[in-house]
């Protein structure tokens, strides 16, 4: 009957330890999943329309990265497959993104065009008082132009570069806006008069 017990326990022991065992090896499987799932996301451009998905699941496989260093491989397990699910939301959730961006980028550029097409008005007006900056003004207005017909073509492509162009461009539209009021509120030197002898 000892006996019998002293065999049951070792067995439980050993098929304990088998587990165990088991448990403790790398989750190399888990990882080599998650790290396709993170390469799809950012083909598919997550890093770009789906920022914060991807930020979400960067921080689960970074604590699955350090899981694995201290060797806790059940919880590195685990993590690895939370930042594969990560991984694949962001890249399910790029379309709606860019379709987002998209409108951003169409309603920007709608109100530059619009804003473009009052800052040359102001500058024919301005003529005159250009002098100096007659140079700047014209490089500048080729690039507006140049940078709006191109922030058209790609907005279906690739709302996110174009969207990033037009913010660029609307700085140098407020720049511009910025020193024609300046200039309209400077005085004008006044005219040289002769005065009367008498």
């Amino acid at each position: 009957m000892r006996m019998t017990k002293l065999s049951g326990f070792v067995w439980v022991v050993f098929a304990l330890g088998m587990v165990l065992v088991s448990c403790s090896k790398p989750p190399e499987a888990e990882k080599e999943a998650a790290k396709k799932a993170m390469d799809a996301a950012l083909s598919a451009g997550a890093d770009k329309y789906a920022s914060s998905d991807l930020e979400a699941a960067n921080k689960v496989w970074d604590t699955a990265e350090s899981q694995m260093k201290e060797k806790k491989y059940r919880e590195a397990k685990e993590s690895y497959i939370d930042a594969k699910a990560g991984f694949e939301k962001a890249a399910g959730a790029v379309e709606a993104g860019k379709e987002a961006v998209a409108g951003q980028a169409k309603t920007a550029l709608k109100t530059l065009e619009v804003e473009w097409k009052k800052l040359r008005v102001t500058a024919k007006k301005m003529e005159k008082k250009l002098k100096d900056k007659k140079q700047a003004w014209t490089a500048d207005t080729e690039v507006i132009k140049e940078g709006l017909g191109r922030s058209k073509e790609v907005i279906a492509s690739a709302p996110a570069d174009a969207k990033a162009k037009l913010d660029e461009l609307k700085t140098m539209i407020d720049r511009w806006e910025a020193i024609f009021k300046g200039m309209a509120t400077s005085p004008s030197k006044p005219k040289a008069t002769k005065k009367n002898k008498s």
